[in-house]
């Protein structure tokens, strides 16, 4: 296995993917969701961190959304799958193409 030389945080991710930023958060809060050491946390400071990911951990995520994007039901259950916020998950939903 390659050593990780950088990771991308994901506010940039949400950019490169064309993502809610709030919606990618709310995916891997549970690290769960993607395969151990592909959510990288860096602490900038006392109070402060940086959630990062891998290429690899970006690929998994790209792939989680596409797979799920495949219909709007796949869609929205997925969204009540991975997300907690009630109200991040309408406000995703009304933004889907129905």
């Amino acid at each position: 296995m390659a050593a990780i030389t950088h990771v991308r945080a994901i506010d940039y991710v949400a950019k490169m993917l064309g993502e809610d930023v709030e919606l990618l958060e709310a995916i891997i809060s549970n690290d769960d969701n993607l395969t151990y050491g592909n959510i990288i946390n860096v602490y900038a400071g006392a109070d402060e961190t940086v959630t990062a990911l891998t290429d690899d951990g970006i690929e998994e995520l790209k792939d989680m959304i596409r797979d799920a994007r495949m219909t709007s039901e796949l869609w929205h259950e997925f969204l009540e799958d991975f997300v907690d916020d009630a109200e991040l998950v309408a406000r995703i939903k009304d933004k889907s193409p129905r």
